[in-house]
């Protein structure tokens, strides 16, 4: 029996008389890669929003490990154990890459900001710890030979590798991306495929995964969920995704 690691109950999100995501619940198991997925404004990434905290519920509830988390803030379910990365990638573009993983680290750092302005113990140690840490994730991701160089000299796809290795910095057990494969081309879109599922192995993670390309979810995910006008219309594995009516008219028989 999987043990389940994210559980939402008949979550909602109005915008005025909008009704962004409508009713929904699903249960994610601990290390599935799950998918999400819907047609454009079927409320996808408004749901990511409500998982991680950025906007609030108005209604419903969400917990993690057994845990309620619907009314905590972004931060403290980051540091819960849950990362995400972003549709528009979100990078300080005039930091080095090392930078950007170190800066990730934060909410690992126990020593107070008196002791890392002057360096007084443990704020040296943390720091060697915190830059190995971040050098690790770097050759993790394929970014080892660019440590050092701007975050906006990085290609799309390299920038998207650093995205993921910020939100590995974390030590989350639950990673949210948002459209991974936009923009890339399909030998890039194979080679993400087969990178998520290192991650999740290498890192024992539950992956939740916003994507647009069908055959990438279709090949990648264990159970896929798709929202359309902000309701839950279909929660399977692929192949009965794949067959459901509804889910062919509202999605996938569009592509």
């Amino acid at each position: 029996m999987p043990n389940t690691i994210l559980e939402a109950k008949t979550l909602n999100r109005r915008f005025g008389g909008l009704v962004a995501v409508n009713d929904v619940s699903f249960t994610v198991n601990q290390y599935e890669i799950f998918g999400l997925i819907g047609p454009n404004g079927a409320g996808k990434t408004t749901l990511f929003n409500l998982i991680t905290g950025l906007i609030p519920l108005s209604s419903g509830q969400l917990f993690y490990q057994n845990t309620e988390i619907s009314q905590r803030r972004s931060h403290e379910i980051a540091s819960l154990g849950i990362a995400r990365t972003f549709q528009n990638i979100r990078l300080f573009g005039q930091l080095s890459a090392l930078e950007n993983v170190m800066i990730a680290r934060h909410t690992h750092i126990k020593s107070s900001i008196i002791a890392g302005l002057f360096r007084l113990p443990p704020a040296p140690d943390e720091e060697s710890k915190t830059q190995r840490k971040a050098l690790e994730l770097l050759e993790m991701v394929g970014l080892s030979d660019r440590v050092h160089e701007q975050a906006k000299n990085f290609a799309y796809g390299d920038q998207r590798r650093l995205e993921i290795a910020r939100a590995l910095a974390l030590e989350p057990q639950i990673l949210l991306l948002d459209e991974p494969a936009a923009g890339m081309n399909p030998s890039e879109k194979q080679q993400l495929s087969d990178f998520i599922r290192q991650l999740r192995n290498n890192f024992n993670l539950t992956i939740i995964l916003i994507e647009h390309h069908v055959p990438l979810v279709m090949g990648l995910c264990d159970r896929i969920a798709v929202l359309n006008f902000g309701q839950l219309i279909a929660l399977d594995t692929p192949t009965v995704v794949r067959n459901n009516p509804a889910v062919i008219e509202a999605y996938l028989g569009n592509e």
